[in-house]
């Protein structure tokens, strides 16, 4: 468990849409959030997921609701969006988390995992932005905050063999992000992007490739790799940071981790 940098419940009256938020860095952003006093939607594809984490948020006397959604289907982003419009007003606060590794060797040729990784790590972040960009300008216009923040992976700027297409889709999330901020931030509309290290979620457990899967399980037994809890941190502080203050690009590493 991280140590926690705030206390209090600085995030109350926020909004806060997650995706990819059934498992991992969405689940536990999603608490902390809601434990600091956001209201949190929760999407991703798998609704019993969901409904745990919607149920861990309420046990505390967290507000949460959670809509089974595929990101990579446009249309269904944005009936989310029109969703969460009507019960709850904008989202002020959106997590892109939805994401999928699957490692190999380029020569190995895996088409269908090129494809599922470009699916979900682009145009699964490119819907979502497109569906609650219209929350985000609209909260900005109203005088008050408004984030987008991106997950993306050292893989972006790291040289890492075998994750050619995986790296690929991360270095399009952290150039779009500081492009976004460009345009947005003149909107005060925050745009960021975070770079975690090895964090113990179940993206290894999607990697198809036997050798890759001996890698990555090497890779998080040999050190203390990060937690959920440490990405939800971060995340938590970059939203409560005052309004004029943009986090742009953080990197958040395990300590002893090398490359």
């Amino acid at each position: 468990m991280s140590a926690a940098l705030l206390t209090g419940t600085p995030l109350t009256g926020r909004v806060a849409v997650i995706s990819g938020a059934s498992s991992g860095i969405g689940a536990a952003t999603a608490e902390r959030l809601a434990e600091l006093g956001a209201t949190v939607i929760v999407l991703a594809r798998r609704k019993d997921r969901l409904d745990t984490v919607v149920g861990n948020i309420q046990a505390t006397g967290g507000s949460a609701l959670a809509i089974a959604v595929d990101v990579t289907d446009r249309d269904a982003v944005i009936a989310a969006a029109q969703e969460i419009a009507e019960r709850h007003g904008r989202a002020d606060l959106v997590f892109n988390n939805a994401g999928v590794q699957l490692i190999s060797g380029i020569d190995e040729l895996r088409l269908d995992d090129w494809q599922r990784q470009i699916d979900l790590n682009i145009t699964g972040v490119m819907n979502v932005i497109a569906a609650f960009l219209p929350h985000l300008t609209g909260s900005a216009d109203r005088g008050g905050p408004a984030d987008l923040i991106n997950t993306s992976s050292i893989a972006a700027t790291r040289i890492l063999e075998r994750f050619s297409v995986y790296s690929g889709t991360k270095a399009y999330v952290s150039h779009l992000t500081r492009l976004l901020r460009v345009e947005l931030g003149r909107k005060m509309v925050r745009v960021a992007t975070i770079e975690p290290g090895m964090v113990d979620t179940e993206l290894p457990d999607h990697v198809t490739d036997p050798g890759a899967t001996r890698l990555m399980a090497d890779l998080i037994h040999d050190i203390d790799v990060l937690q959920g809890a440490d990405i939800a941190e971060t995340v938590a502080f970059m939203a409560a940071v005052p309004r004029h203050v943009n986090l742009t690009e953080i990197t958040i590493l395990p300590t002893a981790q090398s490359i």
